[in-house]
């Protein structure tokens, strides 16, 4: 034990060889002492050396030094043995045997340096007379100390024992404790535990090894510690009970508590009127126990000071106070010396105490002149603030002489073992002679006290001299150390030889000593009674103890008292005291009878330490709730739970319509949420994103972070779990997780939490959860709460269901936050394989997945979700059938989770087998396996899918108690049938106590889905006979019969029509979008579901019992990408159905029950909506504002948005009432522009900005209140304050603030170099913002008009101004047609936002400060993600500069005011989440048909390709990979790949089949124009806009050839049809160059055309080649010399097209001159002039047969011709569009053609030629779906249920007819009925369409209503 000191001494700090060579020193030391106690210190001294050289060896392995050791050892081993220490010399022995060296194998010790040269001559090493041999034997050693040594029967002390030990055992983790000194002995074992290792107990080595594994139950040791001290700190009478309760906490807890409890001691004492003897007590043993380090010196003085002081008051008092301050300033002054204290303020503090000890010596009662003895030799030991020399000598021999180190010293060791321990602090000398120098000057220390004899009151006035220390100090508090470890044996011979053992103040303080041992039952009953002979063996040996009558009394004294408190041994004592009192005389009798006559318990003895309190200190803590305890518990369960997860942390982006390239990392934003102010963050994400996954792995990680007491608590609420979360839903989670209501109330009063609320969508909440909980209000929960929802189950205003605050008062953003989840990134997916693999180790290694995901088409863009990235790397190894390439599997989402579950059903199947079943179950697993297990196992996932929603509305949890719900639907599915049970066990379900629920929500939505619609069921139906269709082809897709051959498999017969019990029949699926996600793959992989659906919606126009069959179908098919086009929808009933972005292009809609049905973005143009029901049906947007011929320049919304003001041109304001958007009124006053308006914040103030003047308003009365004079020029910017006292103008250069109760100036802000154009408020009001024509953004404080900030990276004048809701941001924009954002604080542009071609005129917030809302002069509308900057959306509509753009106050609308006279209403609030169907987005550049004819392909600007379905119009491919316009396509020969061409300098080669790209082409460095296909299908040319051509070789996608000529683009390339020559020519150069394939060679340059040559073809022969040309002519070529042969002429304008007929012998041509021509080829003749179109024309084609010509044109029209008579047969109008490309179909005898248009539309046209009559029939059309409303020319007759403000829409729109009017009677009833279902009318408001509840019948009593009034008759 005495190695803990040496560690920490200066010898840890020298080096191994050092360290070594010291011990040598040491060891040659004792070698030449001549007296014999030097020489053993030294030789002690030379064992600690060894052994701090042994472990530093050990971990340097040095063998060499290792041995070097071990010799060393045998050495002392010898020096020991010369000694006469054989015992000690053997324990050597065995040390150095563990190294490997025996004591014969070295009789010389290892040469060490010669002292001698070290010692200086003036050392006596020696000061004994027998300096005549270094080595003596023992018997003359015995003989030599014979005159030191005491001798005490051997049978007193015999060994030494273990110290006393607690009885209790050690707790079980989590287990009750029974006392604080259990819970101290805990603690001790926890802090000392690499220290104590090789002398514990196994039970305690167990219990160690499970406790320090467990860091739950070590926190909860050291919490129960703190508490103990919390509680006594509490306690207003600090008796001795507790005192030694807490006190005994003292050596193990942390250095900070014990710090805390040394100065409630401290604060105890100090304040305390009278002495607080408990206390002082306490501070007294406190101070005892206080561990190394724990001491700080200016505590220690600062405690002495206090004690000093107190003993001077306390003097008149009882001896028991002054006795009691005594001891507790002498166990500080032993703290002092021992931490080292120095520089003791000899004035302030030394020399006061030594005066008052040195005045107790007069005491009458000898323990007080004891006490203070002690105390004085205390102080001696603690220097004082001396010269530095002096400080020195004293901390570097205090050792011996003073008590510094003896605590660790004496540990397991004899008299001379404290004493060398002790001294070890010398080693870090710098020479020996230091060291020996220290040692003679400690000896002579020790061996100059005299053996007393003299009175016990004069010994110890003199050793209360200051002049000289003593060793009975020292050998005392060595003596406790000894007894404290029960060494006793040591500790009696450190009595019998001790120097000073007959000093009498040494003898009184060894006898209270053992009669504290003899009292204290904690000792065993042998050690007590050793303890009481010894004082009766010192009583009457004199010769060795002296004669001391003072020392005999106090004998008596202590065996009186133990003669009645000695309990075990009473009896024992009372035979010693009657034995000892009968051998006396009578003198010595004396003495007993006056100790009978003293009052004995005023003698200082502890008999036993205070029993604790009942109940004690613990007990109270324990009692209390054990909040730590129980969420210790719920730690470890959710981490367990959390497991060995594959995890990838997930990026995200700060809103929905921020782009997915905007990431961030999510866990730091959330991290950065947790440690701010903000309350609410929510988390959104599409279905599988990851949300539960993350918000699993967040708990898990506040968890690990989470402080004991004082932390965070995460708290993770499954809310689906919990039945009503939006009440008290904290309590009813902590409930679940096993928390007493007391440990509620606790948390709930005393800590925060961190509330993870995951599943929002699935608890299918519509409260806003942080509102209806009251959290964070006064006596409420604390928390911060992150909150997860999907996106698509979002609706319009989805903030109000999150935000904190009332919705109508939610203006500030500062407490709410969001975040989106973003798909995985390309190194995501790679991270996420990996983690994978290695945890799951499936079949496929990391490569075979990464081989995957490059080859399989789609699956790149699947495996972005994380759930589906799961599912895929579950099952993609059975997806891939062997030998089949992995470009040619198809995977999609539905196919995923149909392997998924498969796949699950078959490995549970698998494991149930392996399973010991009973007999019954094993009967029922043989009866589902031959049955089919699979099968089973799918059905009864669909048929506990489809129960969970009706039952339960989709709500995914159940809960079944077998008692309660006996009977009940749920036992069909939970019961304990062996069956179930065994369907239960292989389905993907989780069980958690009595609920149950699928592993993740989307497998219960694949389930209904499935039960929706199942293929294996369909599949295994009988093939009937089909029937015929309506109108229109057999082929076409839209019938609501089906279609096919009798011999197609899952073909459903007519008779047996669709199903009524089906999910679709009861259930609204609009607020399902995963499961219309499902529905609609399988719409694109079965035929036969469309086809269903289509019979559903057919049902509907004869019954209404299938209008909710209908809606959902009609929905699912729109969604699916399915169009409408001129279908007979007549009649169909679609209450709620989601039409939005839907095409229902010249559909008919007569008679159909439409109400509450979603159009927005619908295209509607032509429809036929007559008669059709429509009450409560949604557009997206409102109808515009027209002020006739007057501009409007500015607008604003009242703070409550009931009221909106208009500004315009001629100086009128319109004020307009929201609810019905009528003019509620006109405020007229000075003529000129009204630039600039602003509600004050009540809404009841108007301030209006005009020229010259600003106006304040009466709102309510409309009046005038005052006018301000004084402005120069147009006022351009007004703006209220916040608080609404006071409001800012822009005058000239200036702005002004104005008290808006007087209308005085109050300040002008002075500092703009040219106009002001706009002014704002912060929202604290005490900063204005101003904008101004000088490009700069001031920033001004409004209290002393200074400038704050100048914002100057405008390049142009800047002409708005918004400062967000949280005010650290301002958006401002101007005449550079960019948006800046600055940060407030510094004044950095955060954002710049570009987008706008023209001037930005306004700018504005959004109330949530989420988005940013832009307009100008490009006449657009933009709206920005105000995070990131990124662009969400634009919106188009005005036809002129846009002024002015506000948000409404709950942000869900924008106004926008434009010269062109109207104020646009847009909605942004609905709709915004969901991706239009499948289509080309922008304008179709090239259509092609494929060789075979059963395809068309058509290429866009968007960077899109598109294959087509030509039968059933249907996008079969959608080819994306190009990042820029897509010029041109080309097919194979073999119709089975397809190239394409981009301005991204790319060519990319695609397999028709599969969608993938095989290969891309890089090489051209500018835009690719044209590429061709070679009619051997082996090559590919392409050429650039930077004059290349370049030839492919298509197999190895090698450049072959890069043909160099042109100095321009090249617009044009064809093969020849024999494919060995290639013709390329520019649109803007007048050359066409010939080349050579196989060489590369230009064979011909065709040099004539004056101009740029449009189009060039070759014709079938390959003999002649025809070009185009802006110089207005046609010219052939013959290819073989390079000659023209004809230049035809005949066109008046540029001439864009000429192409050949299939058969050789015509040319036709056509241009902007908008006319086609013919030409016969054999004599340049033209044959027919094509005139009709009124445009230019755009595109001319043959028929396969050549006998017609389709031509389209800029006029929007499409014509066909007769080649022959040049007639026109049929024309095709209100294309609404332009025709931009057209391809004839390659199939003989089809007659049918595609065009693509500018606007991104599709159309097929069919040939029917009927007795000599040639008409044209639509075939499909795929309009383009571009997000825009539109219902030009639909027919809206008689639409019954048109509110008002829809129909002003529509007429606003060209929408024609007159819908039907209702009767005021009529409206008068409805407005009643309203009123009355207002309640169950408010929550549908908010839901998105489809939630057919209340609506549902309220609109039903309305139409019965309206038919009854207007058809009475009926």
């Amino acid at each position: 034990m005495v190695f803990s000191n040496i560690v920490s001494s200066p010898l840890a700090s020298l080096s191994l060889q050092h360290v070594l060579d010291l011990a040598n020193v040491y060891l040659e030391g004792a070698s030449r002492a001549q007296h014999p106690d030097i020489a053993l210190v030294l030789c002690h001294d030379t064992d600690v050396a060894l052994h701090q050289a042994k472990k530093a060896a050990k971990r340097i392995k040095d063998q060499e030094l290792l041995h070097g050791v071990a010799v060393a050892y045998i050495g002392l081993g010898r020096e020991l043995e010369n000694r006469g220490r054989n015992s000690e010399a053997h324990e050597i022995y065995k040390k150095a045997e563990k190294w490997g060296v025996k004591a014969e194998d070295h009789i010389q010790p290892v040469p060490t340096p010669d002292l001698k040269s070290e010692i200086p001559t003036n050392t006596t090493l020696d000061p004994s007379p027998d300096t005549s041999s270094v080595t003596v034997t023992s018997e003359k050693k015995k003989k030599r100390q014979g005159q030191f040594t005491a001798t005490i029967p051997d049978h007193i002390f015999a060994e030494n024992v273990r110290p006393p030990t607690m009885p209790a055992k050690l707790p079980d983790p989590d287990e009750r404790l029974i006392s604080t000194p259990q819970l101290a002995c805990c603690l001790g074992l926890l802090k000392d535990s690499h220290d104590l290792d090789d002398i514990l107990e196994p039970v305690a080595r167990n219990w160690l090894q499970v406790v320090e594994n467990d860091e739950d139950e070590h926190e909860r040791l050291k919490i129960l510690a703190m508490d103990v001290i919390r509680t006594f700190k509490k306690e207003e009478i600090k008796d001795a009970k507790v005192v030694a309760e807490v006190v005994c906490l003292a050596p193990v807890i942390d250095k900070d508590i014990f710090r805390d409890l040394l100065r409630t001691f401290y604060d105890g004492i100090d304040h305390s009127g009278l002495l607080d003897v408990h206390q002082v007590q306490g501070l007294a043993r406190l101070i005892q126990g206080a561990d190394t380090g724990y001491l700080d010196a200016d505590d220690l003085v600062k405690i002495l000071g206090l004690l000093t002081t107190r003993l001077r008051e306390t003097h008149q008092q009882s001896p028991q106070h002054i006795y009691q301050l005594t001891l507790a300033a002498s166990n500080v002054l032993d703290a002092m010396a021992d931490t080292k204290v120095s520089g003791l303020d000899r004035e302030a503090l030394h020399e006061p105490l030594s005066l008052y000890l040195d005045a107790m010596k007069g005491n009458s009662e000898p323990y007080l002149v004891y006490q203070a003895a002690y105390a004085c030799q205390a102080l001696l030991c603690v220097p004082d603030n001396e010269t530095p020399w002096q400080a020195t000598v004293r901390r570097t021999s205090k050792v011996i002489q003073g008590v510094s180190g003896l605590v660790s010293a004496v540990k397991g060791l004899d008299l001379n073992g404290f004493i060398d321990g002790l001294k070890n602090i010398q080693q870090g000398l710098s020479g020996a002679s230091e060291v020996v120098q220290v040692v003679v000057t400690a000896f002579d220390g020790v061996k100059s006290i005299t053996a007393g004899g003299q009175g016990f009151l004069d010994g110890v006035r003199e050793g209360l001299s200051f002049k000289r220390k003593c060793a009975w100090y020292a050998a005392l508090r060595g003596a406790d150390e000894l007894i404290r470890d029960g060494e006793f044996a040591s500790f009696k011979k450190l009595v019998c030889e001790a120097p000073c053992r007959q000093e009498v103040a040494f003898l009184w303080g060894v006898c209270q000593r053992l009669g504290e041992v003899a009292s204290n039952s904690m000792w065993d009953v042998r050690t007590r009674r050793s303890a009481a002979t010894f004082l009766v063996e010192i009583y009457q040996n004199d010769e060795e103890w002296g004669d001391q009558a003072s020392i005999n009394e106090w004998i008596v004294i202590i065996l009186m008292r133990l003669s009645s408190s000695a309990g075990a041994i009473q009896q024992y004592i009372e035979g010693l005291l009657h034995d000892l009192e009968s051998s006396i005389d009578a003198g010595e009798r004396v003495i007993f009878q006056a100790c009978r006559d003293k009052n004995l318990n005023a003698y200082p003895l502890k008999i036993a330490l205070p029993s604790l309190a009942s109940p004690s200190l613990l007990d109270r803590v324990q009692n209390k709730p054990d909040v730590e305890g129980t969420l210790r518990q719920m730690r470890k369960q959710r981490l367990k739970e959390r497991g060995n997860a594959v995890y990838i942390r997930p990026q995200a982006k700060a809103g929905l319509k921020a782009s997915d390239d905007q990431h961030f990392p999510l866990m730091e934003k959330v991290e950065e949420f947790l440690s701010g102010d903000q309350k609410v963050l929510l988390l959104l994400g599409d279905s599988g994103a990851g949300k539960s996954t993350f918000n699993q792995q967040l708990e898990c990680d506040l968890w690990h972070k989470y402080k004991k007491t004082t932390g965070r608590i995460p708290l993770f609420i499954n809310l689906p779990a919990i039945d009503k979360p939006e009440q008290d839903m904290i309590a009813k989670q902590l409930r679940k997780c096993e928390f007493t209501e007391p440990e509620i109330r606790e948390l709930k009063v005393h800590r925060r939490l961190i509330l993870i609320c995951d599943g929002y969508d699935e608890s299918q909440q519509t409260h806003n959860l942080y509102m209806s909980n009251r959290l964070n209000q006064p006596g409420e929960w604390n928390v911060q709460m992150v909150i997860s929802c999907r996106s698509e189950y979002l609706g319009a205003d989805y903030r109000d269901r999150f935000q904190p605050g009332d919705r109508n008062s939610r203006s500030e953003s500062g407490q709410f936050q969001e975040a989106v989840i973003t798909p995985f990134t390309p190194d995501q997916v790679q991270d996420y394989i990996k983690q994978y693999v290695q945890v799951h180790q499936p079949l496929w290694e990391a490569k075979d997945y990464v081989q995957a995901l490059d080859l399989i088409p789609s699956l790149k863009e699947l495996v972005r979700n994380p759930f589906l990235m799961t599912l895929s790397l579950e099952v993609l190894p059975r997806m891939v059938d062997p030998g089949v390439h992995l470009s040619a599997t198809q995977v999609t989402r539905v196919a995923l989770y149909d392997q998924f579950i498969e796949h699950w059903l078959e490995r549970g199947k698998k494991r149930l087998s392996e399973k010991e079943l009973s007999p019954q179950a094993k009967a029922a697993f043989e009866s589902l396996v031959d049955e089919g297990f699979t099968r089973n196992g799918i059905d009864f996932l669909k048929k506990l899918s489809v129960a969970i929603y009706k039952e339960q509305g989709g709500q995914p949890i159940v809960s079944y108690s077998r008692f309660k719900d006996e009977g009940s639907w749920k036992a069909e599915y939970f019961s304990r049938e062996e069956e179930k049970q065994l369907l239960r066990e292989a389905c993907p379900l989780t069980r958690s106590g009595n609920q149950y629920r699928f592993i993740h929500r989307s497998l219960l939505e694949y389930g209904l889905a499935l039960a929706i619609f199942d293929p294996h069921d369909w599949k295994e139906k009988p093939l009937s006979a089909t029937v015929s269709s309506r109108r229109g082809s057999t082929s076409s897709a839209y019938s609501f019969h089906i279609h096919g051959s009798s011999d197609e498999a899952g073909v459903v017969s007519a008779e047996e029509g669709p199903d009524y019990n089906s999910p679709l029949s009861w259930r609204y699926f609009m607020n399902e979008p995963s499961i219309l996600e499902f529905l609609c793959e399988r719409i694109t992989q079965e035929s036969v579901f469309k086809d269903q659906l289509l019979e559903y919606i057919k049902q509907s126009k004869t019954d209404k019992k299938w209008r909710t069959a209908a809606a959902n179908a009609i929905t699912v098919l729109v969604r699916a990408g399915v169009q409408f086009n001129c279908e007979d929808l007549q009649g169909i009933q679609i209450p709620g159905a989601d039409l939005s972005y839907g095409s229902f292009d010249s559909a008919q809609l007569q008679d159909a029950d439409l109400r509450r049905v979603n159009f927005r973005g619908t295209v509607l143009h032509c429809a036929d909506l007559s008669r059709a029901q429509m009450s409560g049906v949604q557009f997206g947007e409102l109808p515009f504002l027209k002020e006739d011929y007057r501009r409007v320049f500015s607008c604003a919304y009242s703070s409550d948005g009931k009221s909106f003001a208009v500004g315009l041109s001629n100086g009128d304001i319109r004020l307009y009432s929201t609810s019905t958007w009528e003019q509620a009124r006109t405020l007229s006053g000075r003529r000129g522009v009204i630039a600039s308006i602003a509600y004050s914040p009540k809404g009841d103030r108007l301030i209006s900005g005009s020229y010259n003047t600003a106006q304040l308003w009466d709102v309510d009365a409309g009046t005038l209140i005052y006018a301000l004079s004084g402005h120069g020029g147009n006022v351009k910017g007004v703006a209220f304050s916040p608080c609404g006292g006071s409001f800012a103008s822009a005058d000239g250069c200036t702005v002004k603030v104005w008290d808006a109760g007087t209308g005085e100036c109050q300040l002008i802000l002075i500092g703009h170099e040219d106009n002001v154009t706009s002014v704002a408020y912060s929202p604290n009001g005490h900063v204005i913002a101003s904008g101004s024509m000088d490009t700069t953004l001031r920033l001004w404080d409004v209290q002393t008009g200074t400038r704050l900030h100048t914002l100057s990276d405008h390049t142009w004048g800047i002409s708005t101004v918004a400062y967000s809701p949280r005010g650290d941001r301002i958006a401002s924009g101007g005449g550079d047609k960019t948006v800046r954002i600055w940060d407030v604080e510094t004044g950095a542009c955060v954002h710049v936002l570009a987008g706008h071609w023209g001037w930005v005129r306004c700018v504005a917030f959004s109330p949530q400060g989420d988005t940013i809302v832009s307009a100008g002069d490009d006449e657009t509308v933009r709206i920005w993600d105000a995070e990131t900057g990124t662009c969400r959306q634009v919106l188009t509509g005005h036809n002129d500069s846009v002024r002015s753009v506000v948000f409404s106050p709950k942000g869900n609308r924008i106004a926008c005011g434009s010269d062109d006279g109207t104020v646009r209403l847009w909605d942004v609030g609905s709709g915004g989440t969901r991706q239009i169907a499948i289509g080309n987005n922008d304008t179709v550049l090239s259509v092609k048909y494929s060789p075979h004819g059963h395809q068309s392909t058509s290429c866009s600007t968007d960077g899109s390709i598109r294959l087509w379905d030509v039968e059933k119009g249907d996008c079969r491919h959608l080819l994306t990979g190009h990042t820029n316009w897509v010029r041109s396509i080309a097919y194979s020969p073999r119709g089975d790949l397809l190239v394409s061409c981009s301005d991204d300098s790319t060519l990319r080669l695609w397999d028709v089949e599969t969608g993938v790209c095989r290969k891309t082409f890089i090489g051209h460095s500018g835009y690719v124009l044209d590429v061709v296909c070679s009619p051997q299908g082996d090559r590919v040319a392409s050429g650039d806009n930077r004059g290349s051509v370049r030839i492919w070789d298509v197999g190895t996608g090698e450049c072959l050839f890069i043909l160099i000529g042109h100095t321009n683009e090249v617009s044009s390339i064809v093969y020849s049809p024999k494919g060995n020559q290639i013709a390329s020519a520019s649109d803007n150069r007048t050359t066409i160059r010939l080349w050579d394939v196989g060489s590369g060679d230009c064979l011909h340059h065709l040099s004539g055309h004056d101009s740029g040559v449009t189009s060039i073809a070759y014709s079938p022969q390959g003999d002649l080649l025809v070009s185009s040309s802006y110089d207005l002519t046609v010219k052939l070529w013959d290819v073989a010399t390079g000659d023209c042969r004809y230049i035809l002429i005949g066109h008046t304008n540029y001439v864009q097209f000429a192409v050949y007929s299939l058969q050789g012998d015509q040319v036709a041509s056509g241009g902007d001159d908008k006319s086609v021509k013919t030409w016969d080829v054999r004599t340049g003749e033209c044959l027919h002039t094509l005139a009709g179109h009124t445009e230019l024309v755009t595109s001319v084609i043959y028929s396969l047969q050549g006998d017609r010509i389709v031509s389209s044109s800029r006029d929007m029209t499409i014509r066909l011709w007769d080649v022959a008579s040049g007639q026109c047969q049929a024309v095709i109008q209100n294309l609404d569009t332009i025709v931009t490309g057209i391809a004839w179909s390659t199939v003989p005898g089809a007659n049918c053609f595609v065009a693509g248009c500018r606007d991104g539309s599709m159309y097929m046209w069919r040939m029917i030629e009927d007795g000599g009559e040639c008409r044209v029939r639509s075939q499909w059309r795929w309009r383009a779906v571009n997000g825009e409303l539109n219902v030009t020319d639909t027919l809206v007759q008689d639409v019954r249920g048109l509110s008002r403000l829809n129909k002003q829409l529509l007429e606003q729109r060209g929408a024609v007819g007159e819908p039907f009017v209702r009767l005021r009677e009529t409206s008068k009833k409805v407005t009643s009925m309203l009123s009355v279902v207002s309640a169950l009318k408010q929550p549908a408001i908010e839901e998105a369409p489809g939630s057919f509840s209340a609506d549902n019948l309220v609109t039903e009593q309305l139409e019965h209503e309206q038919e009854h009034t207007e058809h009475p008759s009926g």
